[in-house]
């Protein structure tokens, strides 16, 4: 007859998460480019309809027009008035330009931590797998 034991403090439990150590010490630059011209061109439209928006609600509440009857009377000619398609083309390609900016500043950073990480070994995580 064969005595069953317990299990030893050292085991794993069944029910307990498993945790890894990892080390992240390369970040692909072309899948960081592709994500980032994503959402840098994602968080461009998205303040482009919030200033569209603003742009409505001040054009309704009359405003854009007090502005324009001020301007006049300051000296910026007779018939000063705001061009709303002229202002969002140029907000449309200063947003594109930054766009490309800031995702050439984000794939610059990901260069800089793949060098450094090879002489520092990269970010140590830990993973925890639930069950």
């Amino acid at each position: 007859m064969e005595t069953m034991q317990a299990p030893s403090r050292g085991s794993v439990r069944r029910g307990a998460p498993r945790r890894i150590r990892v080390q992240v010490r390369r970040i692909s630059p072309w899948s960081v480019l592709k994500l980032s011209l994503l959402f840098y061109f994602c968080l461009m439209l998205v303040v482009l309809l919030g200033l569209g928006i603003l742009y409505a609600v001040v054009d309704a509440l009359g405003i854009l027009d007090s502005i324009a009857e001020l301007l006049n009377s300051v000296g910026f000619g007779p018939n000063f008035r705001f061009n709303g398609g002229a202002i969002f083309r140029t907000i449309f390609f200063i947003g594109l330009i930054s766009v490309a900016v800031w995702s050439a500043l984000t794939v610059f950073v990901v260069f800089l931590y793949n060098l450094i990480s090879d002489l520092v070994g990269g970010i140590e995580m830990t993973l925890t797998e639930r069950r």
